[in-house]
């Protein structure tokens, strides 16, 4: 195998803590490193399903393709991107083809549009702010979260909901996809679906967010198969320890830094610093000519 030239880039790579997925930057080091090869697999296709939503004046009919799963790779992979300070798009882990699959880690890259992304772990006491600034902003986000966190917030996911936020699914035990089977993958997202259908009385977004950012070419297909899109990221930072905090201008500042067309910004709503800067930043952003929109218009 080759070694790829080391590029004076820094690489950004998912790892966990306690809390819960992070982010860490690593400098001067290569592009990316492989230590196996993925071989790309024709997919089999079993067969599509067929779901048709009806409302009083329109009906509407998606088709998805489902692959045979068992013939697809497990290599566990952690997701990463290689940021810019130039508002590029950044390249991001091309280990599996992620469009196959309906997996995201941008949006439209054409138009200057920001997709704005929460991760709920726990609750911080943060949420009710944020949620303010997105009210008084008029912005509409995602908020990924955990079957503990449905159930010990049950009055914020009822407000994320009623006040037009995606409410996504982040699974139940927050475990690495791999290393589970295709029935206990099944399982994580069905019961935090379950979970806050009994708190809104509504069916959950389809849109899942891996937890621990693992992820194989396997698992990708067993939750394309289920109807979810695999959503990513192109933005994030360090933002996620509580009690490292990089205030509320380095937050700002590094969105500032690496915004760029398409982004899916991912935040942790437990940091003190990305809430205080979120105001400022939805405002500058907006100076720039950039408008939010929402996962469903992926």
């Amino acid at each position: 195998m080759k070694m790829l030239k080391a590029l004076s880039l820094s690489l950004i790579i998912c790892s966990i803590t306690a809390a819960g997925i992070r982010a860490e930057t690593f400098a001067e080091g290569p592009l990316i490193r492989h230590d196996f090869i993925v071989n790309e697999l024709t997919h089999i296709d079993l067969k599509t399903t067929t779901t048709t939503t009806t409302t009083e004046t329109t009906t509407e009919t998606t088709t998805i393709q489902i692959f045979d799963t068992s013939a697809l790779s497990n290599q566990k992979q952690s997701w990463y991107y290689v940021p810019n300070d130039k508002h590029g798009v950044p390249r991001g882990n091309e280990s599996v083809k992620l469009n196959k699959y309906s997996a995201y880690y941008t949006g439209n890259t054409a138009e200057k549009v920001i997709y704005l992304t929460f991760d709920e772990g726990y609750e911080n006491g943060y949420t009710p702010k944020i949620l303010d600034i997105l009210k008084a902003k008029d912005v509409k986000a995602a908020f990924f979260v955990t079957k503990p966190y449905i159930e010990s917030n049950p009055e914020l996911i009822k407000r994320m909901t009623a006040e037009g936020h995606i409410v996504g699914n982040h699974s139940a035990k927050h475990l690495s996809s791999p290393s589970l089977t295709e029935s206990q993958l099944q399982y994580e997202l069905n019961s935090t679906a379950e979970a806050y259908k009994a708190v809104t009385s509504m069916d959950m977004p389809k849109f899942f967010r891996p937890p621990m950012c693992e992820y194989s070419e396997r698992t990708l297909a067993v939750v394309h198969n289920m109807g979810y899109k695999s959503i990513f990221w192109s933005f994030a930072h360090k933002d996620w320890l509580t009690d490292q905090q990089p205030g509320a201008e380095v937050a700002y500042n590094t969105v500032m830094q690496r915004y760029h067309n398409g982004e899916i910004m991912l935040l942790h709503a437990v940091s003190s610093s990305n809430t205080e800067a979120l105001g400022r930043i939805i405002d500058s952003l907006r100076a720039q000519g950039y408008s939010f929109k929402t996962l469903d218009e992926l």
